[in-house]
C-alpha cells in the first residue's frame, strides 16, 4: 500500500501546482459581472460607474436579415480586445453555465457564490456562446454575445453609455 500512496503523490503534486498557475489573475483592465437569471444574463461593468443591462434572447419573429436564430441578444456585452478580461460570473435563481467556446470559458454560475475566470481577446469580431447548463426548461435560450473591439472605441463607448444614464 505504501508504493501505490508514493506513485499518488507523484502525480498529484505536479497536478496540483499547475492548478495553482492556472488560477492566477494578472491585473485584469475590466472587470465584467455576469449573473445568470431564468432565462436571461445580467451584466454589470463595476469598475465604470456601475453600468448594467440585461441581455436577453432576440425573439424569432423580431431577427433582422444579418442576425442569427437563437444566438442573437438584444444587448450585446463589448470588451476591449489586446487586454486582460476578468470575468466573475453567479447566478440568482438556479445553477447555470456561462460559456464562449472560441475563448474556451466555462464558468459555473451558481446562486450564493462568485466564481472568477479571465480570458484574453486577440482579435476583433462577434464571438457566441450559450448557457450549458441545464438549469430548465428554457436554458438553450441563454445566449451570450461578446463584441470584441479595439480599446479606444471601447473607451467611447464607455463615455458615451456613461453619458446617457
Amino acid at each position: 500500500t505504501i508504493l501505490p500512496a508514493i506513485i499518488l503523490l507523484f502525480i498529484a503534486f505536479p497536478s496540483l501546482r499547475l492548478l495553482y498557475l492556472l488560477d492566477e489573475i494578472n491585473e485584469p483592465l475590466v472587470t465584467l459581472k455576469t449573473i445568470g437569471h431564468q432565462w436571461y444574463w445580467s451584466y454589470e461593468y463595476s469598475d465604470f460607474m456601475n453600468i448594467e443591462f440585461d441581455s436577453y434572447m432576440i425573439p424569432t419573429n423580431e431577427l433582422n436579415i444579418n442576425n442569427f436564430r437563437l444566438l442573437d441578444v438584444d444587448n450585446r456585452v463589448i470588451l476591449p480586445m489586446n487586454s486582460q478580461i476578468r470575468i466573475l460570473v453567479t447566478a440568482a435563481d438556479v445553477i447555470h453555465s456561462w460559456t464562449i467556446p472560441a475563448f474556451g470559458v466555462k464558468v459555473d454560475g451558481t446562486p450564493g457564490r462568485l466564481n472568477q475566470t479571465n480570458f484574453f481577446m486577440n482579435r476583433p469580431g462577434l464571438f457566441y456562446g450559450q448557457c450549458s447548463e441545464i438549469c430548465g426548461a428554457n436554458h438553450s435560450f441563454m445566449p451570450i454575445v461578446i463584441e470584441s473591439i479595439p480599446t479606444n472605441f471601447f473607451i467611447k463607448w464607455i463615455m458615451n453609455y456613461s453619458n446617457s444614464l
